[in-house]
């Protein structure tokens, strides 16, 4: 894995050192550059969890992924770079009030500066910043205020605060797991049609104002708080999807 591209494909200009606010510089390129997209699902092209193949398609061709791929590969950039980083499992927050199974979701733990952060580029819509691991403080971030709580089963959980209200994203605990651990649940999200990823495709990438997101028959764009949302026929998805994300298909991803 050649750094240097993967640094230039986030348009990171930044220096590279083993510091907060590298750590912080580091993610918010990422997320400004590389979409969340689950594409190569609905093109039937098998997601291996194999960090050359994922550096492939994310810095060499361009294009994005989903959290095993994103928060994979910027695990190891971060380790690369120094810092002291592991993979964590990640269980979704479902809307009737169960989460998903162990390894549902990866996500990242930093630990420098003597603090551990949550750092995740492969959410979707989460936070812009690194989030300081601790319980029952609000953080103030970009995209919102979130707020780490401890649930059942020694787990953590982080919530976002709407309204005054905490909304559950995902629980966690901070133990390192093997990237190959996370195969199982890859292949359900490429597979069943319990998962919401075989639903429909969605592209969706943080910009300076706001955020752009397509799906089957929908752009939305939002800037500075408003939205705009178009609906078009979806044999029209790929016009659009180079048309925003500069993403080209044909035939296959």
């Amino acid at each position: 894995m050649d750094i240097q591209l993967y640094l230039d494909r986030i348009n990171y200009k930044g220096s590279i050192s083993v510091s907060k606010n590298v750590l912080f510089e580091l993610q918010a390129a990422h997320l400004l550059s590389v979409p969340f997209e689950n594409l190569d699902i609905h093109y039937k092209n098998k997601i291996r969890l194999d960090i050359l193949s994922i550096y492939k398609k994310i810095v060499i061709n361009r294009r994005g992924g989903f959290c095993y791929e994103l928060n994979g590969l910027f695990y190891h950039l971060l380790k690369n770079i120094g810092f002291d980083v592991r993979m964590v499992s990640g269980r979704v927050y479902s809307k009737d009030g169960s989460y998903g199974a162990e390894y549902d979701h990866l996500a990242i733990v930093v630990n420098v500066d003597g603090k551990k952060y949550l750092v995740d580029v492969g959410f979707g819509k989460f936070s812009y910043k690194p989030l300081e691991i601790l319980s029952g403080v609000n953080i103030s971030d970009e995209f919102g205020v979130f707020r780490f709580d401890k649930a059942h089963d020694d787990y953590l959980r982080i919530n976002l605060v709407e309204n005054g209200n905490s909304v559950p994203q995902y629980l966690f605990k901070v133990k390192e797991r093997e990237f190959v651990e996370f195969q199982g649940m890859c292949e359900f999200h490429q597979t069943s049609n319990e998962s919401h990823f075989t639903n429909k495709k969605v592209v969706s990438i943080v910009t300076r104002n706001g955020r752009k997101t397509l799906n089957n028959n929908q752009i939305k764009i939002t800037e500075n708080g408003i939205d705009k949302m178009k609906e078009f026929e979806e044999e029209l998805f790929e016009f659009h999807l180079k048309e925003h994300f500069g993403i080209e298909i044909n035939g296959s991803c």
